[in-house]
């Protein structure tokens, strides 16, 4: 038998799935957060109060 059971696979896979998706959600704060897109961001938010029609 291998030294690896099935509760060592579980948790190494649930620890590097939190740290996985953790890295993904900072990474993401960050990108949103830069002050170089926060005038993209603005532009996107006013889009939908403005009068123009893009057709």
């Amino acid at each position: 038998m291998s030294g690896l059971s099935y509760e060592t696979v579980a948790r190494f896979a649930q620890q590097g799935g939190l740290i996985y998706f953790g890295l993904i959600f900072l990474a993401g704060v960050a990108y949103a957060l830069r002050p170089s897109k926060k005038a993209e961001f603005q532009h996107a938010a006013r889009m939908p109060l403005d009068d123009e029609e893009l057709l």
